[in-house]
């Protein structure tokens, strides 16, 4: 969901309308509910607490107006109105792209919203109704809150070296043989992160993580440049980079779950929610 603007010109110009118009029509619905909705300096406008509350039931109602617009072309047989979906970066049980275009293919009336981002991230989403549906990827111990889920694979982490790392002639490997390593990993406190982090607590088995991003590709050039290695689910790892994948045998695990809401979900939500589990099932004998 967008955020609101700081500036009335800037929110005419999103609204593609003239500023002052704006401004009186902003005006009038405050002297009509009897309450500010905005302060206002000469510099910067910000809502009042009043209008914080407005806003939450405005944006709402409107999600309601758009619902009924979409369950009465599924009453007719047809799927509109809007698809966000939100992914983690390394989900490996389903292609969503490829997914998605296939989805956009039967269902070309619908407008289609795609983000990368942490499980906790999309799983918040989901649950204030800005995503439909979403991919996450949770440690073993952690299962999803607050939204409706089902299980889509569980894969091991590997450590991920450089071709040129004195471990890459080894084979299966232990927590401990990456005590003194330099790690490449999600942020902290990400579930992504908690996984590997919980592993080698467990193991009490330190480990100094340098390097901290969501961006997979970064952490991957980090490690082909031999300044850092990195765990990932074993199914992620590309085979056309110069890598080395090493199994750990009391390394940690990765389940990934397709998530959605748990209150009615839009026709859009369903119809991609049945696409995705159809092309999981159709996967092993492709």
């Amino acid at each position: 969901m967008p955020q609101p603007e700081s500036s009335f010109t800037r929110a005419a110009a999103r609204c593609y309308v003239a500023q002052s118009a704006l401004s009186h029509s902003i005006k009038n619905l405050e002297t009509e509910i009897g309450v500010a909705l905005f302060h206002r300096t000469s510099r910067r406008v910000e809502l009042t607490p009043a209008g914080i509350a407005f806003l939450a039931s405005a944006r709402k109602s409107l999600r309601f107006a758009e619902r009924a617009v979409t369950d009465a072309a599924e009453a007719e047989g047809n799927v509109r109105g809007r698809l966000s979906v939100g992914a983690i970066p390394t989900v490996t049980a389903v292609d969503v792209l490829s997914t998605l275009k296939v989805f956009r293919e039967l269902h070309p009336d619908v407008s289609i919203n795609f983000q990368i981002s942490g499980s906790d991230e999309i799983e918040s989403a989901i649950i204030r109704g800005d995503v439909d549906v979403g991919f996450l990827g949770l440690p073993e111990n952690r299962s999803p809150r607050g939204v409706d889920s089902q299980l889509l694979s569980s894969d091991r982490l590997v450590a991920v070296v450089s071709n040129e790392h004195p471990l890459a002639k080894q084979g299966e490997i232990q927590l401990v043989d990456l005590a003194e390593e330099t790690f490449a990993d999600f942020p902290a406190g990400t579930p992504a992160r908690e996984e590997s982090d919980l592993a080698f607590a467990t193991a009490g088995i330190y480990r100094h993580v340098a390097f901290e991003s969501m961006a997979v590709n970064l952490s991957l050039d980090l490690v082909i440049h031999n300044l850092a290695i990195t765990l990932l689910p074993a199914l992620f790892v590309p085979d056309t980079l110069p890598l080395t994948s090493l199994p750990i045998t009391d390394g940690p695990s990765r389940v990934e779950y397709l998530a959605w809401s748990n209150f009615s979900p839009s026709p859009a939500a369903k119809a991609f929610l049945e696409l995705t589990n159809a092309r999981q099932r159709e996967t092993p004998s492709e």
